[in-house]
């Protein structure tokens, strides 16, 4: 996630998590006997982006303590999957904690996570998508803690001095492919970025294809959008005006935004604390990522509040969410951190306090969710590491890969 069967079942649970999922009961019809004390005691799990995240979820749970006479504690884990995994196969885990979009489907199929969706009131507040990344059997299992979207971050003295004004902000592929041009040179690349899906995933949406279709029933990799976005890509990259972080000795597309490396990067709002903390020195702007053939399109990032199965304080727990996925919370922490509010009434509450976050939050209306099928993250790290040999491999090469890898994933997760 001392008798030598059920070490073996904990070892192979914590290894397996990640690609089937673990049940939190090997018993099956296991029942955990709750807790109905006026006074409780709590124990959360965060994979925290750093100080900023960490003492804002602090201060969020020391004012709910305050209010509700509950205790909680919060850890911060070193590998949250690890752990997770760990308290799951001895029914032992956090009552609270964070679950990623891509591991959400694995947790839920195994019967870890407890469903509370149908215990908020006001769950319509947060986004059709957002609640889609986070429903599993047809249940809203978790409510989406906050989210965060792409956009294309300009480092402005390099726009300017390539004699570029803001009448020059792409806003189609072929502007994007020409500015990006003028912007390459003298050790400046114009567009870094990340050789992900993550971050390339934005082309296949805007050419109007996607990696399955709206339900996740079925693959739709080798479509003719999917193979028309990864030709364009690939021709970047092979003029040079493109590059991956790592092709300029850097880690993601901030640093090289922020080192002068980079004119241009797609990235996420996470970009306002990194630049802040950083490269406060840098000037930037952000704007809408240029549209495709199929339209505009971005990606959308998530993490929910899951609760689990195994806690013993289910009814605090839902309690503890409640407060923390509030409106006002939300916007706290959005100042606080760089993230989104994941309800649109705090999302226009947070735009009002900082403009600068709009191009990220009018993404949300248009941002396609991850593919969250259990056991798909195999196939996406497979995708990630051909997406690396794009510029030398035939695209329609890498998805027809990415099609058949996907195909035995559905057909296994059916089959189960």
């Amino acid at each position: 996630m001392a008798h030598r069967t059920a070490a073996a079942a904990l070892v192979t649970c914590a290894a397996l998590v990640a690609v089937s999922g673990c049940s939190s009961n090997f018993d099956s019809g296991r029942k955990t006997e709750q807790d109905t004390g006026r006074q409780q005691q709590l124990s959360i799990l965060i994979a925290s982006s750093g100080d900023a995240e960490t003492k804002a979820v602090r201060d969020a749970v020391a004012a709910y303590e305050k209010a509700s006479g509950n205790k909680v504690t919060v850890d911060v884990a070193k590998d949250i999957n690890q752990q997770l995994a760990q308290g799951f196969a001895g029914h032992r885990p956090p009552d609270a904690f964070y679950v990623n979009s891509d591991q959400f489907a694995n947790y839920a199929k195994g019967g870890s996570l407890y469903a509370y969706g149908d215990q908020i009131k006001d769950a319509d507040d947060f986004s059709a998508r957002l609640r889609a990344s986070f429903t599993y059997d047809g249940k809203l299992t978790c409510l989406p803690k906050d989210v965060s979207t792409l956009a294309l971050a300009i480092n402005t003295d390099l726009w300017k001095k390539a004699g570029l004004t803001a009448k020059d902000y792409p806003t189609t592929w072929a502007q994007l492919r020409t500015v990006a041009a003028k912007l390459t040179g003298k050790g400046v690349t114009g567009l870094v970025t990340s050789g992900e899906h993550t971050r390339l995933g934005v082309f296949l949406k805007q050419a109007g294809g996607w990696i399955t279709n709206a339900d996740q029933s079925k693959m739709t990799a080798d479509s003719s959008q999917n193979i028309e976005a990864l030709t364009y890509v690939r021709s970047l990259l092979k003029s040079g005006d493109l590059k991956y972080a790592s092709q300029v000795d850097t880690n993601w597309g901030g640093e090289a935004l922020g080192k002068g490396k980079a004119a241009m990067t797609i990235e996420g709002s996470w970009l306002t604390g990194g630049m802040k903390t950083d490269y406060p020195d840098t000037t930037y702007t952000t704007v809408p990522l240029p549209a495709g053939p199929g339209g505009k399109g971005t990606l959308a990032f998530s993490q929910c509040w899951g609760i689990a199965a195994d806690s013993t304080h289910r009814a605090a727990s839902v309690d503890l969410v409640k407060y923390l996925t509030s409106a006002k919370q939300q916007v706290e922490n959005a100042q606080a951190f760089g993230v989104l509010p994941s309800r649109t009434s705090a999302q226009a509450a947070f735009v009002k306090l900082d403009p600068s976050a709009k191009v990220w939050v009018d993404g949300t209306a248009y941002a396609q969710g991850p593919v969250t099928v259990p056991g798909f993250e195999k196939v996406l790290t497979q995708f990630n590491t051909d997406l690396a040999t794009l510029a030398t491999t035939d695209p329609k090469t890498i998805l027809t890969s990415l099609q058949r890898n996907g195909e035995q994933a559905l057909t296994k997760d059916k089959d189960n």
